[in-house]
């Protein structure tokens, strides 16, 4: 068995922090869901939310810097550069980027529904699971 170094088990420690703060978003995407009480776009945040936290523990686990953005198109970029076939998340990650903006200011948005609520919440699980199977 490989001895870890004092960097990689900070990283690992800083990456387990992201995945946990995604994992508090998928819990309460979930519960929303479960009973459709709560708001559709509130589920739509939190997708986006997951998303980002997993990958940015993905360039943490990696020890890969990024800057301080909500984007998660080039959050994608960044985790192309340690592994291209995240290309092939790149329309889950696309629509729910999307979300961090719609969702949180009142404009000239749409309204969201409980199919969009459930398409962005199976689009996050989608970059979980992408995520998860590359850092085990």
């Amino acid at each position: 068995m490989k001895k870890q170094t004092p960097s990689q088990q900070a990283k690992e420690k800083l990456a387990g922090e992201w995945f946990f703060k995604a994992q508090e978003d998928e819990l309460s995407a979930k519960d929303i869901l479960k009973d459709k009480q709560g708001a559709a776009s509130t589920v739509c945040f939190l997708s986006q939310q997951m998303a980002e936290k997993l990958l940015k523990g993905y360039l943490v686990y990696f020890g890969k810097r990024f800057p301080k953005i909500h984007h998660l198109d080039r959050l994608l970029k960044l985790c192309e550069g340690v592994d291209s076939d995240f290309k092939e998340i790149k329309e889950e990650a696309e629509l729910l980027s999307a979300f961090y903006v719609t969702t949180r200011y009142p404009g000239d948005y749409p309204i969201f529904n409980f199919q969009d609520a459930e398409d962005a919440f199976r689009r996050a699980m989608k970059i979980r699971q992408f995520v998860m199977e590359r850092i085990r």
